[in-house]
C-alpha cells in the first residue's frame, strides 16, 4: 500500500508502538483520508513529534460502554494507523491536518512515557496492505444506490458522474464516514474484515433506509 510518498509492504514497514490519537465519533478506515482540526496542546505536541519522526498516528475512538454509550474515559481496543500526508497552520494556534489510513491495529498495553499523549504498544493488521479483494463487488450497485439517496436527501450538491465509476472499497469508506452512524456501529465497522464490513454496512444502511423512509433505494447500473 502506498500512502502519501511511503511505501507500507510489509509487517517491517510498521511500528510495534504508536501515539494514540482518541476520537470519539469519527474514525479512519484503511485506505480513507481523516480531516482534523487540532487544538489542544497535548495533540499538537503529538502532531509535531509525528512529523519530526515517521508522521504515523494512531487513531482510535474512545469506548462506548456506559448505557446511554457516551464515550467514558477509555479507548476501544482497535484502531486504524494512519499517516499525515498533509498539515497547514491555522495562524490562531491550530493545525488542520490530513490523515491516511494505513491499517488496523490492536493495543497490546499502554506504555509509560514523559509525554503528554499517550503511547501504546500495537499489533499491526498487516492483512490490511494487501488490495481488497473483489469477493464483495457484488454489493457495488446496492452501496452506490445508498450513496446517491444520500446525497440527493441531503441536498449534497456534487457531480455524481465520478462518483458511478468508484471501486466497491471506495465506496465503502465514503459511505462509513459520510453516513452518521453511532459509536458502536462505526467501531462495528471497523473491526470486520474486509467482506464482513461490506455485509455490514449494507445492512446498516438498508435499515436506516427502511426505517426513515420504509423504502429501500433502487439500484442504479
Amino acid at each position: 500500500m502506498q500512502v502519501g510518498n511511503m511505501h507500507y509492504r510489509s509487517e517491517e514497514d510498521l511500528p510495534n508502538e504508536a501515539r494514540l490519537f482518541p476520537l470519539s465519533g469519527a474514525f479512519l478506515l484503511p485506505g480513507s483520508v481523516l480531516p482534523l482540526n487540532i487544538f489542544e496542546p497535548r495533540y499538537l505536541e503529538l502532531f509535531d513529534d509525528a512529523l519530526a519522526g515517521d508522521r504515523l498516528v494512531a487513531v482510535v475512538q474512545t469506548n462506548y460502554v456506559t448505557e446511554d454509550a457516551k464515550p467514558v474515559d477509555d479507548l476501544c481496543n482497535v484502531g486504524t494507523l494512519g499517516r499525515i500526508i498533509s498539515l497547514a497552520e491555522s495562524g490562531d494556534g491550530r493545525y488542520v491536518v490530513s490523515v491516511a489510513g494505513i491499517c488496523r491495529f490492536r493495543i497490546k498495553e499502554e506504555k509509560a512515557v514523559k509525554k503528554p499523549y499517550r503511547v501504546a504498544k500495537i499489533c499491526p493488521f498487516v492483512k490490511d496492505l494487501a488490495e481488497p479483494s473483489s469477493e464483495a463487488d457484488e454489493y457495488r450497485p446496492q452501496l452506490l444506490a445508498h450513496f446517491m439517496t444520500y446525497i440527493e436527501s441531503n441536498d449534497i450538491e456534487i457531480d455524481t458522474d465520478d462518483y458511478k465509476q468508484l471501486r466497491v472499497p471506495d465506496l465503502v469508506n465514503i459511505l462509513s464516514s459520510l453516513v452518521p452512524f453511532d459509536i458502536a456501529e462505526k467501531q462495528a465497522l471497523l473491526e470486520a474484515d474486509y467482506k464482513t464490513r461490506v455485509e455490514t454496512l449494507v445492512a446498516l444502511l438498508d435499515m436506516g433506509y427502511s426505517s426513515d423512509d420504509d423504502e429501500t433505494p433502487q439500484t442504479v447500473q
